[in-house]
């Protein structure tokens, strides 16, 4: 393994059955190989998500690994518009698209490396300065933040 999971990222999948994990790592391996360099943000809400980009920042992500119960997603932020020559894209959004992958053989296969590579071709231009860099080659982690308990106001009372 070229870069080594957070540790954090570890521990977020154990809520995953072990063959799930291994393909999220499996697929994250394969990411990295293809751009090295690139900025993971990983997520942890309802499910554990990883975009990858090259500035950490939204709009220079160019895929992400959403994680399901029984299969992983490998996503493009801008799927709608990626060709899609092998009709492998899924999704009903008005941007984003997704591969479904629910096994090892489906890693296998040269179409992803080639959709991942089409969508860092699609930024193009749009990513300027942080393309040349390369990305950091950075992780973040971002979990979801419990909520507070709203502020309790004094209890107004009548005729006092």
């Amino acid at each position: 393994m070229r870069r080594p999971p957070d540790p954090r990222l570890l521990g977020f999948l154990e809520a995953y059955d072990r063959s799930i994990a291994d393909l999220a790592f499996a697929l994250r391996e394969i990411i990295l190989e293809e751009v090295p360099d690139a900025s993971e943000s990983i997520y942890q809400v309802y499910t554990v998500a990883i975009w990858f980009g090259f500035s950490g920042k939204m709009k220079d992500m160019f895929c992400y690994i959403a994680t399901n119960a029984r299969h992983i997603n490998l996503g493009f932020p801008r799927g709608a518009t990626l060709p899609d020559p092998d009709r492998v894209l899924e999704g009903e959004g008005k941007t984003m698209r997704h591969i479904k992958i629910a096994n090892p053989s489906d890693l296998e296969r040269s179409l992803v490396r080639r959709y991942i590579r089409a969508s860092i071709d699609q930024l193009g231009d749009q990513l300027g300065e942080s393309a040349s860099t390369g990305g950091r080659g950075k992780s973040v982690i971002k979990t979801r933040v419990k909520n507070t308990p709203a502020k309790k106001r004094p209890v107004k009372r009548r005729g006092v």
